[in-house]
């Protein structure tokens, strides 16, 4: 996929699940389905998911090459992607980080800066993106708790996907 396109996809699974925060009143914040993640946690934890990210592209590419080596693989499409997640994502399920199990709720006072957090940091993804070259977003790679060591490409790729998997899960439960 190209890297514009995975900027727009990247804005459009954003904005879908900014918009549907916003619209929620304000006590679903702090509910949610027995046995499951908060509206916040679900919030909270997708902005704990980019904040790294784009925290690490933002570290000089030699870096990841140091750190974490070299793509070895030919790359994969996002609906590949997106099956190898949801497989990993059933087996992870039977067996939850500790993280996972421990996410603090959010207080309602913490939406409106969680959201604005989730926009900026969005906006900042989408920026990266279409600046990193395609060599690097093809060969560096960085790891994932989940799907192990990806190429940048994929990763971003699948960050927009766990976006709107979380969206889908509130939309349809919350």
């Amino acid at each position: 996929m190209h890297k514009d396109r995975i900027a727009d996809l990247l804005e459009e699974k954003y904005h879908t699940l900014i918009n549907w925060l916003e619209l929620q009143e304000d006590y679903k914040w702090i509910q949610g389905p027995e046995g499951k993640w908060t509206t916040g946690q679900q919030a909270l934890h997708l902005l704990q998911s980019i904040k790294p990210l784009n925290d690490v592209l933002s570290l000089p590419r030699f870096w990841y090459k140091y750190a974490y080596g070299i793509n070895n693989r030919e790359l994969r499409d996002y609906d590949t992607i997106v099956q190898r997640y949801l497989q990993r994502l059933e087996a992870f399920k039977k067996n939850p980080s500790k993280p996972s199990k421990q996410l603090r709720i959010p207080k309602i006072k913490d939406k409106r800066y969680i959201l604005t957090r989730l926009q900026v940091e969005s906006k900042k993804l989408q920026y990266k993106t279409r600046r990193i070259s395609d060599k690097n977003l093809d060969t560096l790679v960085l790891p994932h708790p989940v799907m192990g060591k990806m190429p940048v490409r994929e990763l971003l790729m699948w960050t927009a996907y766990h976006v709107e998997h979380h969206t889908n899960q509130l939309q349809q439960a919350y």
